[in-house]
């Protein structure tokens, strides 16, 4: 096979080579696999036939043909194979062919990103060029000029869009498109496992809309998705369409070797846990690659990290000047002809390593590659394996390489290889029926066609939100329907990313004619624009004047400082009602109330904390969904421990399991909350705990509250994630205690019970005898 004795040149001297042998934890062998080809269905139209053989597809693989065959018969499918086996052809060639058959029939593609749009749009049309059939296809987006758009809507047989552009300027408008909507045969739906949480939730909205339009103008369309691996892909996908799905996971196409290797940066601290940064790592990884001739995809996990080490490996090959032409970055920002330019050089082989966001972890095309270096744990399992995914195409042997951060996820990872490598424990959340989401998506749906009595808007009755919405007067109810009656578009006022909130407008005052320079969500406002805080936009630093709550304004003029500020915010998480219990663990509502208080300056050059000030605002209060366990008082006292210790011990045990639930649950961090306190709502500091950060040990100490840990979801109303943890409870303190137990440090580290700054008190062994009496 084609680079296997180069990779193999890396792979084998591991094991002698002491440089590499103290980093390599876990090596992952991905056995090669054959294809399993089939022939081109006899009811599969000729033409369609020819022009897949002139493209070089003399056979298809047995998903594909599997596809085709529950398509036929009328089903809704999901596909979930590896990278690069072929998915776009489980989609393209029924399209194609359904419209051969019936040149009526039209075909909605919904992909996540512009990006990958525009890819799947250059392969599809590769495809038609050979079909010979003029089948127009077309993409509709934001930079879709204004003088073709007519000829998208009126001639387009396929249109290649995605979801927020099919929630603002498609349904909302959907008397231009009636030739798409009379005539709408299939609805393909792209990386399934993106549309999770608060995005999953409100595109299964849209669906219903696309639904709901589509009966009007007498369609109603299959559905086509497919999805990287996670645990309930036909659980997810049914729930964002609301019907059944077929599963295909069987993938026929071939697969290279793979050598997976898990690498963790040595320690430099045991005692305190510390490791070697793992962008320093990374980069040593990429350059033991590239001097054995493997190309490369680096990912990073932020934009800034990008152009570090580009930057970097530039300069270390600064000797070659040939190569430095070959070290190319890859992100948001870039324009899109560098982009395409950059992907073709990849393509190419012009390109020996990318460093990219995860902006190229999509399906975009950019060539067989040799090797893929994730530079920190991506956030999720499906992540890593469509990162990893991205080298070893068709036959050819591969090389991928997690290098581990010192984050507890990406060291519990590291311990425990067989999350990665057995079935993935990921779930793809959704709550279609969040009162907020629901309620935006019922006023764009009535504004798009008026609600019917006994109408449906997914499995609920509408009645109680029509009435109410009519009361609130955006909607007038004549002869048995609900009309729209606002002279507001509801469509434009928010997006899919966020659950729909009022937003603070941030208007720059220095010059002498005020203007708007971006805005910040309403829970975000009081942590990043209260009065003298540093706002940076833009790479410019901003300080904040006044922020008006009735206005919803914040007022900021330019300035020049040295430091930027962090906010000092208490929460307070309040029990209103338990919808379940098992042992000590509850799931049910909660209402969790911030306040900040004040700030901290912190020095930029040196990220020292150079001053405090206060702040009085309001209160901002926000009813959801949480998971949380009661600690028996008595059981903790009988460990030995003074109060001051328990309470640390606890805050280690909050840390841990904030930071690994993201793992169960498909989910960023940010998603959910951790909170120490009492059922009927305790004040407490969220950030470092310190000696001086004396009040949840004084409530303590005074009896004031039952230790309660409490795992709440960052939006309003929540979208699963409680009633997932709730329903494995105690798996996630199980996992909890094995990544503390499994971690080198001796008494707490970053990486285990998180940076408590507490010195003589051994944390770590706190911790774990704690976890020991709750899972007794």
């Amino acid at each position: 096979m084609q680079n296997y004795t180069e990779i193999d040149n890396f792979i084998e001297p591991l094991s002698q080579d002491p440089q590499l042998s103290k980093r390599v934890s876990h090596i992952e062998i991905i056995k090669e696999k054959e294809a399993e080809f089939s022939d081109f269905p006899s009811d599969m139209h000729e033409t369609l036939i020819a022009a897949l053989r002139n493209s070089g597809i003399k056979q298809l693989y047995s998903h594909q043909i599997q596809s085709y065959s529950l398509l036929k018969e009328g089903k809704n499918i999901v596909v979930v194979t590896p990278t690069a086996s072929g998915k776009t052809l489980c989609y393209n060639i029924p399209v194609i062919n359904t419209i051969l058959e019936d040149e009526s029939a039209r075909a909605l593609y919904l992909f996540p990103t512009k990006a990958l749009s525009y890819d799947q749009l250059e392969g599809l049309e590769k495809l038609l060029e050979a079909l010979k059939k003029g089948i127009a296809t077309f993409t509709y987006d934001g930079d879709t000029p204004k003088d073709i758009r007519k000829s998208v809507r009126e001639k387009s047989k396929i249109v290649i869009s995605n979801p927020d552009m099919l929630h603002k300027a498609i349904l909302p408008h959907h008397t231009k498109w009636i030739g798409l909507f009379s005539n709408l045969r299939y609805v393909v739906i792209d990386e399934l496992h993106n549309y999770r949480g608060v995005f999953g939730s409100q595109v299964a909205n849209v669906i219903r809309r696309l639904k709901r339009v589509s009966k009007h103008y007498g369609s109603k369309p299959q559905y086509i998705l497919s999805s990287a691996t996670i645990s309930n892909p036909a659980e997810l996908a049914e729930k964002l369409i609301e019907e059944e799905v077929e599963l295909i996971d069987k993938s026929g196409s071939p697969q290279g070797r793979k050598y997976f290797i898990l690498w963790n940066p040595p320690l430099i601290d045991r005692e305190l846990g510390l490791r070697r940064n793992y962008i320093t790592e990374a980069q040593f990884a990429t350059e033991r690659l590239l001097k054995l001739g493997i190309q490369i995809i680096l990912f990073a996990r932020s934009r800034l990290n990008v152009e570090i080490l580009t930057t970097r490996l530039r300069e270390k090959f600064e000797k070659n000047p040939k190569m430095i032409g070959k070290i190319r970055g890859y992100r948001g920002g870039y324009l899109p002809n560098e982009r395409r330019e950059i992907e073709k050089a990849l393509r190419d082989g012009e390109a020996r390593v990318v460093v990219s966001t995860n902006a190229l972890e999509l399906g975009i095309d950019i060539g067989s590659l040799d090797g893929a270096i994730l530079a920190g744990y991506p956030g999720s399992i499906a992540s890593t394996w469509q990162q990893a995914g991205r080298a070893g195409r068709k036959e050819k042997s591969s090389i991928a390489i997690l290098v581990a951060s010192s984050a507890p996820l990406d060291q519990f990872l590291i311990n425990n290889p067989q999350y990665l490598f057995g079935v993935s424990p990921e779930k793809g959340l959704i709550n279609p029926d969040n009162l907020l989401i629901l309620l935006a998506h019922i006023k764009c749906a009535a504004f798009e066609l008026p609600f019917r009595e006994g109408e449906h808007f997914g499995k609920e009755p509408l009645e109680e939100v029509l009435s109410y919405l009519e009361e609130k007067g955006v909607l007038h109810k004549s002869s048995g329907q609900w009309y729209w009656t606002e002279d507001s578009y509801p469509a434009d006022t928010f997006g899919l990313r966020n659950i729909p909130s009022e937003n603070f407008v941030i208007v720059d005052r220095t010059g002498k004619k005020p203007r708007s320079i971006g805005n910040v969500d309403y829970c975000s406002a009081p942590m990043l624009l209260h009065e003298s805080a540093i706002y940076i936009h833009g790479g410019e630093q901003y300080h904040v004047d006044k922020l008006d709550f009735e206005e919803r304004k914040a007022y900021v003029k330019k300035v020049s400082a040295n430091y930027y500020t962090d906010a000092i915010e208490y929460t307070k998480v309040k029990v209103l009602d338990s919808f379940g219990t098992k042992g000590e663990a509850s799931w049910g509502e909660v209402c969790v109330t911030k306040r900040v208080v004040g700030y901290k300056k912190i020095k930029l050059s040196t990220f020292e904390n150079i001053g405090f000030g206060d702040v009085n605002l309001p209160e901002n209060e926000m009813h959801t969904t949480c998971y949380w366990f009661t600690i028996d008082k008595e059981k903790l006292k009988n460990l030995g421990y003074t109060e001051e210790a328990i309470v640390y011990g606890l805050y280690g045990i909050l840390y841990i399991i904030g930071n690994i639930a993201p793992l169960f649950l498909l989910c960023s961090r940010r998603d959910i909350g951790v909170h120490l306190g009492g059922k009927e709502g305790v004040w407490s500091y969220q950030g470092e705990l310190r000696k001086k950060d004396t009040q949840t040990i004084d409530d303590f100490k005074r009896g004031l509250y039952s230790p309660t840990i409490f795992i709440y979801e960052n939006y309003p109303g929540g979208v699963g994630f409680a009633y997932e943890l709730f329903s494995i409870h105690p798996e996630p303190l199980i996992k909890a205690r094995e990544e503390i137990q499994s971690c080198s440090c001796n008494t707490g580290c970053p990486s285990c019970i998180g940076p408590l700054f507490i010195t003589n008190v051994n944390v770590k062994e706190i911790s774990l005898k704690m976890l020991d009496v709750i899972l007794k």
